[in-house]
């Protein structure tokens, strides 16, 4: 049991399981290797001495005689019958009925078409007859075409399997005799090499136990040169490192000092009678603020720092407090300093909030544009469930026109909640471009199709112009469509019945590929025109060109272009259309 426990017995039956596993699995291989080798080795055989076969016959006129002296060249091994239809012309096996008759050949489907369509047929059979140990025997069998006398004849040559599996087993048996012998082999040399691992490994055991009693200077001989000698080296090393480590903690004030300085909040120490001990460049900026500000010369901590300080005397735990000392929002943490079973001061970390309230408000204000968002359909959805749950519809289209409205703002607070998650993405820089080589023509006049159907419901021509030759970019072709398919929506949704949206597509020498959607629509106003790439533009009403959409659409498509190193571009007249067009310019190579 011990044994096993050891490293000794662990890496012996690691290489030991190892190579018998390696082994196991190239004898299977090898005998595969051998047997495949055989078969294919007396089918290339019988398959030539059929051909020469044939070719001595349509060469002389004695057939029989031809077909007796082949039989005797090939040996006993190998039988050969010739049929005429069901007839039996020729058969080397005359007199003994372990042959192969028309009828089986006949039933065998493969062997049908020598008959039948004059094909030349290879193939390993199951013997008719039994072998010696009652078992039967395979066989492999070429069949092939034969002219005799201007007569189709069929040639079969056949050998039984006995002889070769023979050869196979004795292969066999003497690679599985040179894989035990390896195997043993292997035992006694991990066996060996094992125990030459554990010597050193044990001295180095009792010298660790040395270390551990202080004896520092204990020493590990190092009587190899290899990973064990490394490690032994490494062990004195260790002794000697643990000495200085020890010399340089002293130092380690120095190193806190440091610290303490570059740190980007301020620390102040000070005693419980309110003398600093401590401070870095932050804290020393917040005193300054408080000293000003409240005309104290006294150069003490601060009283706010010291009403914290009391209440953690009293609670006994740290204490925070927020204080706006000229214009800066600061937050304190005042934890007790302990010494010799009770506190002898605390510890204050100031924490400068300024920028973080600014973010915090601009959260707020992202908070109540949401709000603003959700707020009218979640009226509505509450509104119209109210009145269904109260019976107020009259009639069961009055129902389902409810109905209907509570499932269209669903979906649109849906599309609302997708598009802030995809615009986080992309502002944080998680979205990452996959740029494929795209047919721009196919590209465009797909996406156009997909909006045939509901310009055609509100009257509205559709087109796309696109150059007549086949033009090839590199972009991300999922997000170029998003793109596409936001301009083009709300290009329908603000153009009126009769009016039309064209969606055109050039290259520029300097810009690159150019792609514009062009309305004939309600248009949008001059003092507007600067914040539709904001978010929730459509949610402000004093700027919303339609009552549809979340506002977050051309966010996104800025964002988008931004990535692609494009940019993106608004004109518009009220009443006369507006058209969006955005470029993408050559991918740079370190894209590609």
């Amino acid at each position: 049991m011990m044994l096993w426990r050891s490293v000794v017995g662990k890496l012996w039956a690691t290489i030991l399981l190892l190579v018998t596993f390696v082994l196991l699995i190239l004898t299977v291989f090898l005998v595969e290797f051998f047997e495949n080798f055989q078969i294919e080795e007396v089918e290339n055989n019988l398959t030539k001495t059929a051909h020469r076969i044939v070719q001595i016959t349509n060469e002389h006129s004695n057939t029989e005689e031809v077909l007796k002296i082949s039989s005797e060249l090939v040996g006993d091994e190998t039988k050969i019958v010739v049929f005429q239809k069901d007839a039996v012309v020729y058969s080397s096996n005359e007199g003994d009925h372990s042959g192969i008759s028309y009828k089986f050949l006949e039933n065998d489907s493969d062997f049908h078409r020598v008959f039948t369509e004059a094909k030349t047929v290879e193939k390993e059979i199951t013997h008719p007859q039994k072998g010696e140990d009652g078992e039967k025997v395979k066989a492999i069998v070429i069949g092939m075409p034969l002219e005799l006398n201007g007569k189709q004849h069929q040639l079969f040559l056949y050998q039984s399997s006995e002889l070769m599996e023979e050869a196979i087993g004795s292969t066999t048996k003497f690679i599985l005799l040179a894989a035990g012998v390896a195997i043993i082999l292997t035992t006694i040399f991990a066996f060996f090499l094992s125990t030459r691992i554990n010597a050193p490994l044990n001295k180095m055991k009792e010298a660790a136990f040395e270390v551990a009693r202080g004896k520092f200077d204990t020493k590990v001989p190092i009587v190899t040169q290899d990973e064990i000698g490394e490690l032994a080296m490494a062990f004195n090393q260790m002794g000697k490192q643990l000495k200085f480590n020890m010399s340089a903690l002293s130092q380690e004030k120095e190193h806190l000092a440091s610290i303490l300085s570059s740190m980007a909040d301020g620390v102040i120490t000070f005693n419980k009678d309110g003398t600093i001990l401590e401070t870095n460049p932050p804290a020393e900026r917040f005193l300054q603020s408080w000293y000003f500000e409240k005309q104290d010369e006294s150069n003490d901590v601060p009283a706010v720092l010291m009403t914290l300080f009391n209440q953690s005397d009293i609670l006994d735990k740290e204490q925070i407090g927020e204080i706006s000392l000229q214009g800066h929002d600061w937050v304190l943490i005042v934890s007790p300093l302990y010494g010799a079973g009770s506190i002898r001061g605390a510890v204050a970390i100031l924490r400068d909030m300024t920028e973080e309230r600014k973010t915090d408000k601009l959260r707020t204000d992202f908070i109540a544009n949401v709000s603003h968002e959700l707020r009218t359909p979640i009226s509505m959805l509450q509104g119209y469930s109210e009145a269904i749950i109260d019976d107020v519809a009259g009639t069961e289209e009055d129902k389902k026109d409810m109905a209907q409205v509570i499932y269209d703002e669903s979906l649109r607070m849906g599309r609302l909640v997708n598009d802030l998650l995809d615009l986080a993405r992309m502002e944080s820089g998680k979205v990452t471009l996959r740029y494929e080589r795209i047919e721009v023509t196919g590209y465009i006049e797909r996406i156009v199709y997909k909006f045939n159907g509901l310009a055609k419901e509100k009257g509205i021509q559709l087109y796309a112009k696109t150059a007549s030759e086949e033009t090839y970019w590199d972009f991300d072709h999922d997000r170029i469509e998003q793109v596409l398919t936001n301009l083009i929506d709300n290009a329908i949704r603000h153009t009126p019945t009769g009016g039309t949206v064209e969606v055109s597509q050039w290259i520029e020498e300097r810009n690159g590929l150019v792609m514009e959607v062009k309305d004939s629509g309600t248009g949008i106003p001059e003092e507007d025109l600067a914040y539709v790439f904001e978010r929730f533009y459509k949610a402000d009403k004093a700027r919303t060109r339609g009552k549809s959409g979340t506002g977050l659409g051309l966010a996104i498509a800025k964002n988008i272009m931004d990535a692609h190193a494009g940019y993106i571009s608004v004109h518009s007249l009220v009443d006369i259309g507006t058209t969006f067009t955005f470029s993408l310019p050559r991918m740079l190579e370190e894209n590609e």
